[in-house]
């Protein structure tokens, strides 16, 4: 039980030393008492849907319909009722999200609601059940299923279709597949968008409005079904509140608490740690335990950071008896599948600490594991990248940030509203928890009045990404004319966007059409096609256009002009897998592999492509296209995997992370997928990249998911 704690009159976490490391010792501040108090599991009641829900379900059922609410609330619900409600008319439903992981997380959810044989998925690394009448996805493989139907004359085979996460529409590198998506959705389907983090959500309504001819209902709701309560973790082990004002969606502007304040402004404050050294992150962990703030999820700068944590949490030893033998039952049924999972190197803190560590540069399968660990309650704290806050769900009680800046793959960059609610969203799990709380922690990246100021904003504005590229304008072309793409352009959000901020209308002298830039870019695409012979005069793709455009990849017209060229070897698997791996990578310099170790026949293989390209890549470069560099690296990691190296083996050679190493391997079978399509083409590569498949989909890189029908790869 919480009890207030009296001070002598030298606080004891006032230094003697300026920026000392003071000794912790769990105490809260009095002001505390009551909220801590609060900290339980509600009591169970029947559901009831809220009156958010209840709106988006009807307004669905005639309008388009866009649902903001906190993550939790119960957006699912409505998706599931308004799928529930097309399939007793017969009809069928599209659910689309941003990341295979929640694809196949919604997979399992709808087939243990609705049944497994009234499911699908379709994600590239998993294809079940195509023909159901609910199918679950990758806004990707929607994109594409458009083209296709677009390209037959035809209407897509749906008759609702749900856009989860629906903020990526605003993502740098995905947006443009949300826009296209939305571009092209026939207006007969109602779409059903959802999002936790949309600060512009009529704008996005009053476009697709414009763009499809009916109306777009917009449903707010701002109540997080789980209070969220912000502290601050001073560095003698005090909890105070963070905030003055704690409503993160108050109207007035939050304030940093008077004690909070006081610490932000001492010049030389006390820390956790000495300079460039993480905190005692299993002392940090005695003082959450104290006050019932676990499971918690630490969010921190990078993946060493996340690594390196756990063997600062050795003396968070599980001493329950029963509990140890839950989390050694959970971990043998999760490590079945793969024997190298079950020698991971963190299993042993994962299995005796109870903590583990989720970032892009763990196995897939691994972070799995992490996942329904944490899910079912048996640890007590995950330390991750802001990845997690993008899109895995495993809530927590508590919520820990170290940083007021995030990594945005390139640089630093302040924290936004919108990154700060995604992380925050995942503070309080429902049904579990009546309190969540967000614990801001002190060091030399954390700008706590930023954070104050981000707990009173509203989600950041999605803005359109919409970018010309040489697979959109060859699947456009598969069945629209240049006329009528140049109207499609014109739907464009940015164009959207761009008039009402101008506030420019048709028929003033001023107006100047601000699609006009994406129609310019699409023109040098098309005339770079058209001299380079996959695009007529007259704007028509020839029959190498016509292929060329089943290459939805990164790089469509390299892979194109190299089959074109006969360059890829058709009886050797494990060598075009090589090949095809120098396509994906975006890596700027070769890494560290002794050179001498590259096989003769890969190099010849290598410079034959190399050279056989050249011409192709010097015309593009004064088009102005940008071509990712042709590395070894790639090339000669994958080949080794083929040949059947081992993974530890090929891990110390590369010096590649065994994340990054997945998702090379998944992204080079992507591109072998497209290139196994091209049989009536190209059959001996066709066949030899379905060959180069097999060798590659192994494990660690595919496991087989305890619920799953078959092997699938979890990205």
């Amino acid at each position: 039980m919480y009890q207030r704690k009296r001070f002598p009159e030298k606080r004891r976490w006032e230094p003697r030393k300026k920026g000392a490391v003071l000794h912790i010792r769990p105490e809260a501040d009095g002001e505390l008492k009551k909220v801590f108090t609060a900290i339980g599991v509600p009591e169970q009641t029947p559901f009831t849907p809220d009156p958010f829900q209840l709106e988006a379900v009807s307004a669905i059922r005639r309008y388009d319909c866009l649902v903001t609410a906190p993550t939790g609330a119960g957006k699912t619900w409505i998706a599931t009722e308004t799928i529930s409600y097309f399939i007793k008319k017969g009809g069928r439903s599209w659910y689309a999200s941003p990341l295979k992981a929640l694809s196949n997380s919604k997979y399992v959810e709808f087939s243990a609601l609705f049944g497994p044989e009234k499911v699908g998925i379709l994600t590239g690394d998993r294809k079940e059940n195509p023909d159901a009448p609910i199918i679950v996805g990758t806004t990707e493989i929607l994109r594409n299923q458009l083209y296709d139907a677009m390209h037959r004359g035809e209407s897509l085979n749906a008759d609702f279709v749900v856009l989860d996460e629906a903020h990526f529409l605003g993502d740098e590198d995905r947006g443009v597949v949300w826009e296209e998506t939305l571009i092209y959705l026939p207006t007969r389907i109602p779409i059903l968008m959802l999002s936790a983090t949309v600060g512009n959500a009529e704008q996005i309504a009053g476009w697709l409005s414009a763009i499809r001819s009916k109306k777009c209902v917009v449903v707010q709701e701002s109540k997080r079904p789980v209070p969220l309560y912000p502290l601050f973790f001073h560095p003698s082990g005090m909890l105070f509140p963070l905030l003055s004002e704690t409503g993160p969606r108050s109207k007035k502007k939050s304030r940093l608490h008077k004690k909070v304040a006081e610490y932000a402004g001492t010049p030389h404050p006390p820390r956790l740690a000495p300079p460039n050294r993480l905190p005692p992150f299993g002392t940090i962990l005695h003082v959450l335990r104290k006050f019932n703030l676990l499971p918690a999820i630490f969010f921190l700068k990078s993946r060493s950071d996340c690594d390196l944590a756990l063997a600062l949490c050795a003396d968070n030893v599980v001493r329950d008896k029963i509990r140890k033998t839950d989390i050694s039952r959970k971990i043998e049924e999760l490590c079945t599948a793969s024997p190298r999972i079950a020698r991971h190197r963190q299993l042993s803190q994962l299995k005796h600490l109870a903590v583990g560590s989720h970032h892009s540069g763990q196995l897939p399968a691994w972070k799995l594991v992490v996942e329904r660990m944490m899910t079912e309650g048996l640890l007590d704290a995950v330390f991750a990248t802001s990845t997690v806050a993008a899109g895995v769900n495993f809530p927590a009680r508590t919520v820990v940030f170290l940083n007021s800046d995030r990594f945005n793959g390139t640089e630093f960059l302040p924290m936004t509203p919108t990154e700060l609610h995604q992380m925050t969203g995942r503070a309080g799990r429902r049904g579990m928890d009546r309190i969540g709380f967000a614990v801001a922690i002190p060091g030399k990246f954390m700008d706590l009045r930023l954070i104050a100021e981000l707990f009173s904003q509203a989600p950041t504005d999605v803005i359109s990404q919409i970018r010309i590229n040489f697979s959109m304008v060859l699947n456009l072309l598969l069945s629209h004319t240049p006329d009528q793409i140049e109207e499609l352009l014109a739907k464009s959000l940015v164009a959207y966007q761009m008039t009402m901020r101008n506030g420019t209308r048709q028929g003033s002298t001023s107006y100047i059409d601000p699609s006009r830039h994406l129609w310019q870019d699409f023109i040098r695409h098309l005339t770079f096609l058209q001299e380079t012979g996959y695009v007529t005069r007259e704007g028509a793709l020839t029959d190498d256009g016509v292929w060329a455009s089943q290459l939805r990849v990164d790089q469509p017209l390299l892979i194109a002009e190299g089959s074109r060229l006969n360059l890829f070897p058709e009886k050797d698997p494990a060598l075009l897998a090589a090949l095809m791996a120098a396509f994906v990578f975006e890596g700027e310099n070769e890494g560290d592999f002794v050179k001498s170790d590259v096989p003769r026949r890969l190099q010849k293989a290598f410079a034959a492509i190399a050279e056989g390209l050249s011409p192709f890549v010097k015309k593009m470069a004064k088009s102005r296209f940008f071509v990712n560099p042709f590395l070894m690296t790639p090339a000669f990691t994958l080949y080794l995997w083929a040949v059947g190296q081992s993974w530890e083996a090929i891990l110390k050679k590369t010096g590649m992370s065994e994340g990054d190493l997945a998702m090379l391997i998944l992204r080079t079978v992507d591109n072998l997928r497209h290139v196994a399509a091209l049989g009536e083409v190209f059959p001996g590569t066709a066949a030899s990249a379905r060959a180069a498949i097999d060798l590659l989909l192994k494990d660690p890189v595919v496991i087989e998911e305890p619920d799953a029908a078959e092997p699938w790869a979890p990205v």
